[in-house]
């Protein structure tokens, strides 16, 4: 209790773990940011050790006090009951098999919860209504779906083929973007979306990470660019 008898507000440690970026902040019940986001560079290699201290030396300054109910984390990857499936962009297979939540909680002595980023994200973009559909564009190609507002299990496409015999991630990622440059890369996007409007039949699709912001106009009337904080936002909804 603070002074006066009013309650400390609940705070939340939002962690974003990405192939180029490490960001962290708190929030609160309802994913307003309560601090600055804090970013560095991922490392690389990014083996779990190194991640790992780089992730506790950039939440050092952040006050991890007993307001704090619990940490959310954001994983470029497919994690099961807190532990790694698979890390295709951290480029280590020391991440098959790592209990990262497990790693977290014993590194800040808080619960902590895992999901994919892009889950993650799409908890913080989707309206919660109908099928709804998230794609991330980063480092690499990242997808949710939620119906209801509710997501599904994870849908991951990155690995999955899209076309001329390449993958999502192939076709759609930083390094794909910056060989065949903007305008063409913008096509493959539009196409990429049009393909999962006929596969999932979605009533709105997000468009996150950072490398939305380099999609041009004149994308449809159900494709909605959202801001690059989305996915620390969505944290929120692992504590409800």
């Amino acid at each position: 209790m603070r002074r006066g008898g009013a309650r400390a507000v609940a705070k939340i440690l939002a962690v974003d773990v990405g192939g180029s970026g490490l960001k962290v902040a708190l929030i609160d019940r309802r994913g307003r940011m309560l601090t600055e986001r804090r970013r560095v560079r991922t490392p690389h290699p990014s083996p779990p050790r190194v991640v790992l201290r780089a992730l506790g030396e950039l939440v050092g300054p952040l006050p991890l006090d007993a307001s704090v109910i619990g940490v959310s984390v954001g994983f470029p990857g497919v994690v099961r009951d807190g532990r790694v499936i698979t890390a295709p962009n951290l480029g280590s297979d020391d991440w098959k098999g790592f209990d990262l939540s497990r790693a977290l909680g014993r590194l800040w002595r808080k619960p902590v919860r895992v999901i994919n980023d892009a889950d993650m994200q799409g908890l913080g973009a989707a309206r919660g209504r109908g099928i709804e559909m998230v794609i991330t564009l980063g480092t690499g190609f990242g997808t949710a779906l939620l119906v209801d507002g509710r997501l599904a299990p994870h849908l991951e496409l990155s690995h999955h083929p899209f076309r001329k015999g390449e993958t999502y991630d192939q076709q759609l990622g930083d390094v794909a973007r910056r060989k065949v440059g903007n305008r063409k890369w913008n096509r493959r996007v539009k196409r990429a979306i049009d393909t999962l409007r006929r596969l999932v039949n979605f009533d709105a699709i997000y468009v996150g990470g950072g490398n939305a912001r380099r999609l041009d106009a004149g994308l449809a009337a159900d494709v909605h660019v959202v801001a690059n904080d989305c996915g620390m936002k969505g944290g929120a909804g692992l504590w409800r």
